[in-house]
């Protein structure tokens, strides 16, 4: 049996179950059967490339994939915008980009200029601010603006803005504060990275059975948790595992 055969059974066979999975109408199955080939391309054109345009994943994949081809699309675009129209929107967006590509100091510069009037105090600038500081070895920086974030708009809640904190405090040489500060962050935060940052901070202060036991439940967390959360959280994963096993035994 040719290869070509073998995928446009395989892709007839996929189509098939996607249609039955997903409760589209069974006359598809018909129409798939009688016309394999044909029939497999008008269905997913139909079916599920809309679909694929809805979807979280598939549109960070389909980014990421055109990152890789042209990484600085997005910025140029970003900058051809501001260019146009120099307005508080376009600003934020070419120092999002600028700030996702690394430029952190022309990230800092147009987070700068962007808090000024009615912005003066948007926690979204500050915190895109007190990021570039970070990305350009100022800690105390990201600190003070952080401290001044939290002062001006005490409501405000962000899970990456207080990781960014307490690795803020941590840089700062205040372990103290910093222990504080990941103890209270890794109770909300989406992923391992908090927890596994708090348990590498322990072990430097050489309270290796509390870190021990951060690492443990890293670990306990992600043999429990889905296989998509375990492959987003790989990195930290392999960290804990790694970590564990260079601890002392008690």
């Amino acid at each position: 049996m040719s290869p070509l055969l073998l995928l446009t059974y395989a892709v007839q066979i996929a189509c098939c179950v996607h249609v039955v999975r997903t409760g589209r109408p069974l006359y598809w199955v018909f129409i798939l059967l009688v016309f394999p080939f044909l029939s497999a391309i008008i269905y997913f054109i139909a079916e599920i490339l809309p679909e694929l345009r809805h979807h979280p994943s598939a549109r960070r994949t389909v980014r990421n994939v055109r990152n890789r081809i042209d990484p600085d699309r997005d910025r140029r675009d970003a900058a051809r915008l501001l260019k146009a129209a120099d307005t508080p929107e376009n600003r934020r967006r070419l120092a999002d980009e600028s700030l996702r590509s690394g430029d952190y100091a022309h990230a800092a510069e147009l987070f700068e200029q962007a808090l000024k009037g009615l912005y003066a105090t948007d926690p979204d600038l500050m915190l895109g601010l007190a990021k570039a500081q970070f990305g350009l070895g100022e800690s105390a920086k990201a600190r003070a603006t952080l401290d001044a974030l939290i002062a001006a708009n005490p409501g405000f809640r962000s899970a990456d803005g207080h990781l960014l904190y307490a690795r803020a405090v941590e840089d700062t040489a205040d372990a103290a504060a910093a222990l504080h500060e990941y103890e209270a962050v890794v109770q909300g935060y989406p992923g391992e990275e908090a927890r596994a940052r708090y348990g590498l901070l322990l072990k430097r202060q050489g309270e290796h059975a509390r870190a021990r036991s951060v690492f443990q439940e890293i670990l306990d967390r992600s043999d429990a948790a889905p296989r998509y959360y375990q492959r987003e959280q790989r990195d930290w994963i392999e960290v804990a595992k790694r970590e564990l096993a260079a601890l002392p035994r008690a």
